[in-house]
């Protein structure tokens, strides 16, 4: 089992893969931040494909021969478990043969087949609550995966559309959601989007990532789940809410202060 209730875990890294630059530049400061606070259970993530694009002319990333490179490359240079987004039931078999866990996209969560085929892989499977799903639905979501014998799941909050271009996160979330029996993460990144308000890409306000992230720990959540990148204004995807580098230390350090004073 890669959840431990002892430690934090958090699944952290850039948006997209986009290059081994980027991904060794984040892996070395989460290599120092594991040693720094032992507290924490880091899990890197990345995607190879960012499948939802806006737009038709929106980055979509390294592609998958790419991706799991870059992956590989992560696991064996710094030893951290890895995770990234599926899409298709076909992926999952060579996907699952270098991932730790396999991500089920907000927009895919009730896709059965899907559901089905990253269960059998015997991957860890971390299955994201869909911007048009009450918390109360996510125990047919869950039921999926454990009737369909995965490994361990994860379940993960990441915000309600709210009208128009806009997500709301209501924290009864993680009551709610544990009541299902597998951890529940707070993904602090994807809930401060504005889908589609940035002119054919999403647009976001990173300034309430701190808030969400602390509440939700404060609400119950067993980890969370945030991006960051070296200069996300050069992100290909997700910039505006991605956490800057550089700010991504002390931000982690006040989460772990909160997770610990609720523990």
């Amino acid at each position: 089992m890669l959840h431990d209730p002892k430690r934090l875990l958090l699944l952290a890294g850039p948006c997209s893969l986009e290059n081994e630059t980027v991904c060794r530049t984040v892996a070395t400061e989460l290599a120092a931040m594991q040693k720094r606070f032992p507290e924490l259970n880091i899990v890197f993530k990345g995607s190879f494909d960012k499948a939802n694009r806006t737009s038709l002319g929106g980055k979509r990333g390294p592609g998958i021969d790419l991706g799991l490179e870059l992956l590989a490359m992560v696991k064996k240079d710094f030893r951290f478990p890895v995770v990234t987004d599926i899409h298709w039931p076909e992926q999952c078999a060579r996907i699952g043969a270098v991932a730790d866990v396999l991500q089920i996209p907000a927009f895919l969560c009730r896709q059965t087949d899907l559901l089905v085929a990253a269960a059998k892989t015997g991957c860890i499977v971390n299955v994201k609550k869909g911007q048009f799903l009450s918390p109360f639905e996510m125990e047919f979501v869950t039921a999926k995966l454990r009737e369909s014998k995965a490994a361990e799941i994860w379940q993960t909050e990441r915000g309600t559309t709210f009208g128009y271009q806009n997500l709301v996160v209501d924290m009864r979330s993680f009551a709610i959601m544990a009541k299902n029996g597998f951890p529940t993460l707070m993904d602090a990144t994807h809930s401060v989007q504005l889908p589609g308000a940035a002119g054919g890409s999403s647009g976001g306000q990173r300034e309430f990532v701190p808030m969400l992230a602390k509440a939700a720990l404060a609400a119950g959540a067993n980890g969370l789940f945030m991006e960051t990148h070296p200069a996300p204004a050069q992100a290909i995807s997700d910039g505006p809410s991605q956490i800057p580098l550089a700010e991504f230390p002390a931000l982690v350090e006040s989460c772990l202060r909160v997770w610990q004073a609720v523990k």
